[in-house]
This record gives C-alpha cells, sequence and structure tokens, in this order.
C-alpha cells in the first residue's frame, strides 16, 4: 500500500510534508493486474489443464490427498523459508535438519523410548540445530550460504552416524502407534486434504498474519531492504534473524516426523535433495532472492502449482530425473524473471554513464593533430 503522504522540498530545500492529489496513492490497474501473484494463478490454471488433459485420473477427488501427502512436508518447510529469505539470508540445511529430526525419532525408538518423548527430542535437536545457523550468521556474521551449506552436511553425517544401514522399525522393534502412522495413511474425515497438508494451511495463515499484518513483518521487509538502515531505526536485526534461523530448524524438525509418521519407518537419507525444492518453492512464489520482496499468498500458489505438476507428471510417468529437470527451470525462471526490471534498469544507467565518455573520446579521436614543435625542427 502506498502512503498519500510524500516528502515535497520547498524553497529553502527543506522537507516538508504534503498530501498528494487523490488518487495519485494508487497504482493504475493494469500494474496491479500484472503482479506476479497474478501470474502464478494463470500458472496454476494452466497446469490443471495440462494434468487434466494429460492423465484420465488428475480429476479424482484422490490426488488432492496424494498432493498433500507429496508435498505438505516440504510446504511446511517452506514458510520459515520464506522469513528467513525475506531478510536477505537463506537456509539450505533445511532437508538434512528434517532427515537428522527423522533419524533421532528412529534412534532413539529402537533404544526403547517412548514416541512421546522421541518426538520431544528431535524438536529439541532442531531447535539447537537452527540456533547454531543463526549464531554463526546474525552474531558472527558468517554469510548463510556457507553456514548452512556447512550444517547441511553436518545434520546429514550425525544422522548417517546414528543409524547408519538401519531402517527403524528394524526387525524386533515395536512398530510406530497406528494412530501416529494413519497421519500419512489416511485423510482428515469427511475431507480429501491430509494432515500434514492441513497443518500446512493453519501455518500459512499464521505466516502470513505475522509478515503482512505485524510489526515484525515490516521488520523483516526493512531488513531485506535496508539492513543498516533498519538498524539504525531501532529494529533489532541480529536478534530477528537469529530466531527465524531457530524457527526454520524447529518446523524443518517437525515436518521430519511427519515424515517419518507418514512413511511408518526412518533412515538417515530421508529428505536428501529436498532443499532444492524448498527454495525453488519459495523463490517461485515471488519472493526475492535478495530480500525485502514477497508474499504468503504467493508462496501459497507456487505450493499449489508444484505440487499439481509433480502429480502431473507422475501420473503420466515421467521419470523424477526429467521432475528434476522441471523443478530447475521452474528454479531459474523465479530468479531472472522477477529481477529483469532492475537488471535492464542497471544496464540502461551503465549505458548513460558511457556514452558522455564514449562521445568525449570520438571527439578528441576527430581534433586536428597539434601543430609541429619548432625545437624538434631544429634540433633535428
Amino acid at each position: 500500500m502506498t502512503s498519500d503522504v510524500v516528502l515535497r522540498k520547498d524553497k529553502s530545500g527543506n522537507g516538508s510534508p504534503a498530501l498528494k492529489p487523490p488518487g495519485t496513492g494508487r497504482p493504475p490497474l493494469w500494474r496491479s493486474a500484472l503482479r506476479w501473484e497474478s501470474g502464478l494463478v494463470l500458472v496454476l490454471i494452466a497446469v490443471l489443464g495440462y494434468g487434466s488433459a494429460k492423465s484420465s485420473t488428475f480429476t479424482d477427488p484422490s490426488t488432492v490427498f496424494y498432493l498433500g501427502i507429496n508435498t505438505g512436508y516440504i510446504a511446511i518447510m517452506a514458510l520459515p523459508m520464506t522469513f528467513v529469505i525475506m531478510t536477505g539470508e537463506i537456509d539450505l540445511s533445511v532437508a538434512s535438519m528434517l532427515g537428522l529430526s527423522g533419524a533421532t525419532v528412529g534412534y532413539l525408538w529402537h533404544h526403547g523410548w517412548s514416541i512421546w518423548p522421541a518426538f520431544a527430542a528431535a524438536l529439541l535437536v532442531g531447535l539447537v540445530g537452527g540456533a547454531l545457523n543463526g549464531f554463526l550468521v546474525a552474531r558472527v556474521g558468517l554469510p548463510s550460504i556457507a553456514v548452512t551449506i556447512g550444517t547441511l552436511t553436518l545434520f546429514r553425517g550425525l544422522a548417517e552416524i546414528m543409524l547408519g544401514a538401519l531402517i527403524v522399525p528394524a526387525p524386533g522393534d515395536a512398530q510406530f502407534p497406528d494412530w501416529l502412522q494413519n497421519i500419512g495413511a489416511e485423510s482428515i474425515p469427511g475431507t480429501q486434504l491430509s494432515w500434514s497438508l492441513a497443518i500446512f494451511i493453519v501455518l500459512a495463515v499464521v505466516f502470513g498474519v505475522v509478515l503482512h499484518g505485524s510489526r515484525l513483518g515490516r521488520s523483516m521487509v526493512a531488513i531485506g531492504l535496508q539492513p543498516e538502515a533498519a538498524e539504525f531505526a531501532g529494529v533489532r536485526v541480529k536478534r530477528i534473524k537469529f530466531w527465524l534461523f531457530v524457527l526454520s530448524g524447529g518446523l524443518s524438525a517437525f515436518a521430519g516426523i511427519l515424515l517419518a509418521m507418514q512413511n511408518a519407518s526412518v533412515s538417515y537419507g530421508a529428505g536428501t535433495g529436498l532443499e532444492l525444492n524448498v527454495v525453488a518453492i519459495v523463490l517461485f512464489g515471488g519472493v526475492s532472492i535478495f530480500g525485502g520482496r514477497g508474499t504468503i499468498p504467493g508462496v501459497v500458489l507456487s505450493v499449489a502449482i508444484f505440487g499439481s505438476l509433480q502429480m502431473a507428471l507422475t501420473q503420466i510417468n515421467v521419470s523424477a530425473e526429467k521432475q528434476n529437470i522441471v523443478t530447475g527451470v521452474l528454479l531459474l525462471i523465479s530468479v531472472i524473471v522477477p529481477n529483469l526490471g532492475e537488471v535492464s534498469a542497471r544496464l540502461r544507467s551503465r549505458l548513460r554513464r558511457a556514452q558522455p565518455a564514449l562521445t568525449g573520446s570520438t571527439a578528441r579521436s576527430d581534433a586536428a593533430p597539434p601543430p609541429p614543435n619548432p625545437r624538434r625542427k631544429a634540433t633535428s
């Protein structure tokens, strides 16, 4: 929303608040219609049409359930990732934390723990891992991409040490409680929604209210746009970034628990490579990789597009490798297209700065050569 108050300079050069003429504070209707989210709606319609045309089972009500099964836990990790990227950072360790939390549940279950203490321990592991990322990024000042690549390897290595080749429940272990396994095997009574997708919808509402209707949300936008200016204005930049990484670790651990119950088993390799899917969903949803721009509705639409496209490609027997190519293409589109305007503006600015220099050098080259030096003739 644009403000109707602008800063207008008087003759002395001082700024004074002045009101804009009525109606000038709103962008033209055509510009509002070209928002990224409007484009995502069109893409979603195209994907749904493609799936309906290519697969006879795509329109079955059960498709919604399996879409939630396949993307629900990924979508949950995308929400805190949205907040992290909004502040100009990134967390590439989310999928490894998902695997580590599931491995924690499996390891403790294998050694006789009951399910609820195992869940609590897995969530604690997620919070501690997120705090490690937050401390190194926000407090120490290290780049988040380097830190989280390191913890990505660290968390996955810890999961492998805990379980190795073991798949839990192993022979001789008790099975996970039936009612927990039903989270993955059954939909919510009376609907076609999986439990993980329903949890994502509830969390998306909460995250949307925080980002678009709270002081914390405005602070995250300010940090992403101008971190130094935000800190000068009193925003606790380091504290906010730290707790966002803690949130990311905690919700990634929660997603790992959901996936373990959904599969009714745990192995250390769960979720390998899913960090790229999470980042692709967030960026394709319109969140700027540079921070400061994005919406939760855009991320929700992106989840629907990715899930629907994955279901359509799976139903027409497209291999997982080719589906990864589609994910990569969408990731590139989400990075390049939103920044085309900024890139073109920078190019125009450089051309304008370079034009006087080129004109000056051309003028000097066209000028008459200097007269000969008479002293040089006399000497010769």
